[in-house]
């Protein structure tokens, strides 16, 4: 991850604004000597999935069939990564960059499909990523081997790719991007990170969990051991992203335009809110904080493109499924995204129950409880936080079953149990009126 801050700095001084094909040459060598230097010669599974996409956008156009074929050939080949390399533990292996290059495939396939239509049957966001020309090998090559992003992300748009190789993602036209502070602050945030990962992981580990020690403590603390895990275990992803965010800053990538008062933004490869993540109380805030591109790929590919299912919750569903498939084969992917979307749904019960109903939105109101409501939260939050990154994190159906029932499945009940009765809570503690408004 580190090797493309180098990377970058001879892009900026040396390739800035030069030939395109340099660019891409550039890129692919780079890209594909990462994957040699991590995977040895596994990294032609690579090479062979981004031969074939370009042969499928070549021969098939900017039609359906591209698209379908493209995202089940990727897919399948995906999951047969995942089955024949799959092991109980977390393995740094070549499926691990290969799903983020499926995603890449997949988005380009549509971006591409996009760019044949008319404009005003395009939305907004699909006229900004669509694919206008036609992509060389070269061009697709370096966008898919891009030493930035090629190990764990992030996601960017082929239509980015092309700024970026144009010498266009920058704060001042026709000079280098002014991001070199920009960079350098994202790769210390996850410095900081990786040293609070690092020193905590001694203490708080996925091992102990499953541990005979763990089994023997008290309920409350096999509880709050889970609270601290599920907020520690985080932070080997967040210093991730937050270092190839500052590659991506650095090369120019990750320009996002100005703001009103025209100064730059450098959030476009932003894979992490910090200061939400640290600070929200929300479930749906954590979500919104943590991972942003994949989750913005998910919503803008698969969630937005099943809008004639006529069911939000539905297309929802789908997506988080998506997603579970996508991360892997094994049985703990999809426990953890079916808690996920079972416990937004409770939370927004909840918020709009308190919203409606005047005892509780006054008592929420009072200054000097809301530092007391505030604390309850975020301890709630990441509960369930860490209660549902348990069979994210274990895998395989025997450690997380362990686990769960060790705390005797207390989300499990308390999220049922919840969806059941909150509908007669809001029965009795809202009044009729303000449901009629609501109405209205």
């Amino acid at each position: 991850l580190y090797s493309g801050y180098p990377f970058a700095l001879f892009q900026r001084y040396f390739l800035f604004q030069k030939e395109t094909y340099l660019i891409h040459l550039y890129n692919v060598f780079t890209g594909l000597s990462i994957a040699y230097f991590n995977f040895g010669m596994q990294f032609f599974h690579s090479l062979l999935c981004v031969l074939i996409q370009f042969l499928i956008l070549r021969l098939m156009g900017r039609t359906i069939t591209a698209v379908f074929t493209t995202f089940f050939f990727q897919m399948t080949y995906l999951m047969a990564g995942y089955y024949f390399t799959a092991t109980e533990h977390y393995d740094i292996k070549w499926t691990m960059p290969h799903c983020v290059l499926t995603l890449k495939l997949i988005g380009l396939a549509i971006d591409y499909y996009d760019g044949g239509k008319d404009l005003e049957f395009l939305t907004p966001e699909q006229r900004r990523f669509a694919v206008r020309g036609v992509p060389t090998l070269l061009e697709v090559s370096g966008f898919s081997y891009f030493y930035g992003a090629f190990m764990v992300g992030p996601q960017f748009s082929m239509t980015d790719y092309q700024k970026l190789a144009r010498g266009e993602m920058t704060d001042v036209q026709g000079q280098r991007p002014n991001s070199f502070v920009p960079a350098l602050k994202r790769l210390s945030l996850g410095l900081l990170f990786l040293v609070t990962y690092t020193l905590s992981s001694l203490y708080v580990s996925d091992e102990y969990l499953i541990s005979d020690d763990y089994m023997e403590k008290p309920f409350w603390f096999r509880c709050g051991y889970i609270l601290i895990w599920g907020k520690i275990i985080l932070y080997k992803y967040v210093t991730c992203w937050l270092v190839t965010e500052g590659v991506c800053i650095l090369v120019g990538l990750g320009y996002n335009g100005k703001d009103q008062s025209g100064k730059p933004l450098w959030d476009a490869c932003a894979n992490m809110k910090v200061w939400l993540y640290e600070t929200t109380p929300l479930f749906t805030g954590t979500i919104a904080s943590f991972n942003i591109n994949t989750n913005a790929w998910v919503a803008r590919y698969i969630f937005k493109r099943l809008k004639f299912l006529g069911n939000k919750l539905l297309s929802q569903a789908l997506a988080l499924l998506f997603l579970a498939i996508w991360h892997g084969l094994h049985s703990g992917y999809l426990v953890c995204f079916q808690m996920e979307l079972l416990i937004v749904i409770v939370e927004r019960q909840v918020i709009n129950l308190v919203r409606d109903s005047p005892p509780l939105s006054t008592l929420t109101s009072i200054t000097a409880l809301q530092p007391i409501f505030y604390v309850l939260q975020q301890a709630n939050h990441w509960m369930f936080m860490g209660y549902s990154l348990v069979p994210f994190c274990l895998f395989t159906w025997d450690k997380w079953m362990k686990v769960y029932r060790s705390i005797y499945f207390f989300g499990h009940v308390l999220v049922f149990t919840l969806l059941l009765v909150l509908p007669y809570i809001r029965r009795l503690i809202v009044p009729r009126k303000e449901k009629l408004k609501k109405a209205e």
